[in-house]
Order: structure tokens, then C-alpha cells, then sequence
């Protein structure tokens, strides 16, 4: 019986942990909408954008960026980092979408 009860907490635990998780295919669709033109379609940094703002733009595949959680990379996103300005477009799920979908760049 007890066992029982730990196998089913565990299942609705990762249950949960996955639901939470965001879609990177919707990710995907926000990000080439919201992000590309600064960080490229693959995660490469626009030079002319880097050049213009007098930044250091990290590949978002980059392990300095992939090693940020992904409530660190949400907040980059819904309240801005550095001189990168919020996107306001992008909160809530879809913001979670696109960090999923960051994910999927990782070199």
C-alpha cells in the first residue's frame, strides 16, 4: 500500500513537471516572431544588432546561457537584461514556450 502511494505521487509529480514544461514547437512559432531579428534563427547573435547597442550578444545555444535556469531566461525575456528591453509580447505560457524552444539550440 505505501508503495503504491509513492509510485502514484511520483507519476503526478513528473505528470505536472512535463504540463508545466513548455512547447518548443509553439516556442518556435513566438520566437521567429518576437526574437530572430536580435538573435538570429538559430540563435546566433545579429552582429549589426550587437554592433549598434555596443553589446557582447551570447549564441543562445551557448553553454553560459543554456547553464541559466529557465526562470532566469523567462525573466530575460518578460523584464529585459542588460540593454535588451522586455518583450512585452511574450509572457506567460508563450514565454515558457520560447524557453523551451531555446532549449532545442543548445550546441
Amino acid at each position: 500500500m505505501k508503495r503504491s502511494v509513492v509510485t502514484i505521487a511520483l507519476t503526478v509529480l513528473v505528470a505536472g513537471l512535463a504540463f508545466a514544461a513548455g512547447d518548443a514547437a509553439a516556442g518556435k512559432a513566438v520566437y521567429n516572431k518576437s526574437c530572430k531579428s536580435c538573435h538570429g534563427a538559430d540563435g546566433t547573435p545579429n552582429p549589426g544588432i550587437a554592433k549598434s547597442m555596443k553589446v557582447e550578444m551570447k549564441h543562445l545555444g551557448s553553454a553560459e546561457v543554456q547553464g541559466s535556469s529557465d526562470d532566469a531566461l523567462k525573466k530575460a525575456i518578460t523584464d529585459g537584461m542588460g540593454k535588451m528591453k522586455p518583450i512585452k509580447s511574450v509572457s506567460g505560457k508563450a514565454a515558457d514556450d520560447v524557453v523551451a524552444y531555446m532549449r532545442t539550440l543548445k550546441k
